[in-house]
């Protein structure tokens, strides 16, 4: 049964948590992009294709060169055409990513059959994603277990959430923003080194489910797919996809780049991301930043 929203932060959550920083210092989040930079397997590659430059249009006589009387400066433009899945490094998923049951319906209740055209989703789409502002926390696994990096499909229960907590002195409170580190992206963007080292490495359904009781808002981690893979659910291939998308509405980030506040012992910070408002998107981009 699906549950409502989670509700939206008000005037006063958003001032309270414009509060936290104290010394400033601002940590980039994000994966960034380039042609063919690693994604999900299956997934259309990322590409920039130069569309328009100052060389073609005066080969062809484009504007601003098709009147050459009136570009005595000789002015022109570069311009570019991009592509690729919206899942593609640091990304937030909207409510429509994710599908169960036999009308294959979304959080809500709502039906692909019903709500998903030629043109993406009409309802629960990226369009409806709101800015992530608020307390972020970060839960920095492999140091609780003595590790720099979780080993492949390693599980991160409620007991290594607990424990990263409970390390780094910090109480998850309602609506924060919750980050949960892995150690992945410590070698990123090298994806053969991660997948080697560290694959399939994430959060299980006892550590989703601890995080949604302790009043996580919003949750991340710096992986793939947030989740541990394989399933360790039996008949359930993505259980903690659907225990936060489908049943509670929570939105999920991943390729969420925690390195720097590992590094400098940040575990608590204002955190604000916005996702491209696409219409029709499953998810979205989204460049996040702490600030501490």
């Amino acid at each position: 049964m699906n549950t409502p929203n989670p509700p939206r932060h008000d005037a006063d959550d958003i001032l309270r948590s414009l509060g936290i920083p104290t010394r400033g210092a601002v940590y980039d989040l994000s994966s960034g992009w380039w042609r063919h930079m690693p994604s999900f397997e299956g997934y259309p590659r990322f590409e920039v294709i130069t569309y328009n430059s100052p060389h073609n249009q005066r080969a062809t006589g484009q504007f601003p060169f098709d009147k050459t009387a009136e570009n005595e400066v000789q002015v022109g433009y570069v311009s570019e055409f991009v592509s690729g899945g919206l899942h593609t490094g640091t990304h937030i998923d909207a409510l429509c990513h994710i599908t169960c049951g036999e009308n294959d319906e979304w959080h809500g209740g709502v039906s692909a059959n019903d709500a998903l055209g030629t043109f993406g989703a009409e309802r629960g789409d990226a369009s409806e994603l709101a800015p992530v502002i608020g307390r972020g926390v970060l839960l920095d696994i492999p140091p609780v277990l003595g590790l720099e990096i979780l080993p492949p499909g390693f599980a991160v229960g409620e007991e290594h959430l607990r424990a990263a907590a409970e390390a780094a002195d910090v109480t998850i409170q309602d609506g924060d923003i919750v980050l949960v580190r892995t150690g992945q992206m410590k070698f990123w963007p090298d994806i053969r080194r991660i997948r080697k080292l560290s694959d399939g490495s994430g959060v299980a359904l006892d550590g989703a489910q601890w995080l949604v009781a302790q009043g996580a808002r919003y949750v991340g981690a710096d992986t793939l797919s947030f989740e541990v893979r394989p399933s360790t659910v039996p008949g359930n291939e993505f259980p903690v996809h659907l225990f936060l998308l489908y049943e509670n509405g929570i939105h999920i980030m991943e390729w969420v780049n925690c390195e720097g506040l590992a590094a400098d012992g940040v575990s608590s910070f204002l955190f604000v991301g916005l996702p491209l408002t696409i219409r029709g998107g499953s998810g979205s981009p989204l460049r996040p930043i702490a600030v501490a």
